[in-house]
């Protein structure tokens, strides 16, 4: 049978009335959020890279979500202690997590992780990226990029560089370094940044990556020689530094990096909220000025997508030096 103009017309304005409502229904909770306050996983020490980074823009969030920011630290195992407790935490807009590099790195590091990276966690937004700069020995038997290439073909195996630990960033960039010059290097790891560059200062090794805060004093000191950026810009608060790019070296590129993430799960209006708050703190001039010439970090703030696809890709490029180089973690 047939149905009655006006009773087509009840039901179809009852429908649309029905999906308005429930449209409206995330944007009503979005709109609520947050109700309780915020912790933001940092899954290293108070005061290193990782730690400033969420510390930049706990203020602020709290200032714009009117609820409090914690940093909560918990350091161990490579992150990867405070990583899975960002991954099993409910996924209701109150856990956040900020990681660095050696989250991409990890994946192919341990084959064993207790949480899957893809599955269990999902990106709010790409922070900073802060590229490594190659620092080496006042007493080392050489002074650029080019010379020391020319002393590593000439002497295999004589030169000693030193990591903040196997499977760090440090690490694996000196490992691509060494696949692209086509030198021969011996590895030294060192528990963490600060021990490496005091060995570097007293000659103990010759050559060690790290971001620009921790060399940039010693640089004007002059007990450390910067020799090169592993980027395709030059960092603002280094500019007398060129990039492995102008040397020559394109394909040397490696970096640490901070970026947010939250449970899978996690609503993606909240996400997106959250993405959006970031965003615009990092881009603040302010925060932006902080970043770049003081800690020699790049600002970003993505979105959530453009924060997976960074993630992907950085995992996928040094899944292959891990590989290419047969780079193993202790």
């Amino acid at each position: 049978m047939a149905l009655h103009p006006t009773r087509r017309r009840l039901l179809q304005a009852g429908s649309a009335l029905a999906a308005g409502s429930a449209l409206t229904l995330p944007a009503r909770a979005q709109d609520a959020w947050p109700t309780k306050p915020i912790r933001i996983v940092v899954p290293y020490t108070a005061g290193g890279f990782t730690d400033q980074m969420a510390r930049l823009v706990q203020v602020g969030l709290q200032q714009r979500l009117g609820q409090p920011v914690v940093v909560d630290n918990k350091p161990g195992a490579n992150s990867i202690i405070g990583v899975d407790a960002v991954a099993k935490a409910a996924p209701d807009g109150t856990t956040f997590g900020v990681f660095i590099a050696a989250f991409a790195a990890n994946t192919t590091l341990y084959p064993k992780l207790p949480y899957d990276p893809k599955k269990d966690l999902t990106g709010v937004s790409l922070m900073g990226v802060s590229p490594l700069v190659a620092a080496v020995s006042p007493n080392a038997p050489f002074k650029t990029m080019a010379e020391l290439v020319a002393y590593g073909r000439a002497n295999p195996g004589k030169i000693s560089y030193a990591s903040s630990g196997s499977g760090s960033a440090a690490h694996l960039t000196s490992e691509l370094m060494r696949t692209v010059t086509g030198i021969d290097m011996v590895h030294v790891p060192y528990k963490g940044a600060s021990p490496a560059l005091a060995d570097l200062m007293g000659g103990q090794v010759q050559l060690f990556l790290d971001p620009p805060p921790n060399l940039i004093q010693p640089a004007k000191a002059g007990r450390i020689r910067l020799i090169g950026v592993a980027s395709d810009r030059r960092v603002p608060a280094l500019p007398e530094v060129p990039t492995f790019a102008e040397l020559g070296y394109p394909a040397l590129v490696g970096s640490t990096w901070a970026a947010m993430l939250a449970p899978a799960g996690t609503p993606a209006a909240i996400v997106q909220r959250m993405s959006s708050e970031v965003a615009a703190l990092i881009r603040s001039p302010e925060i932006t000025a902080r970043m770049e010439q003081t800690m020699g970090t790049f600002a970003e703030g993505s979105t959530p997508q453009q924060c997976d696809s960074f993630i992907a890709a950085e995992t996928a490029k040094w899944a292959r030096v891990i590989r290419s180089a047969g780079v193993t973690v202790d």
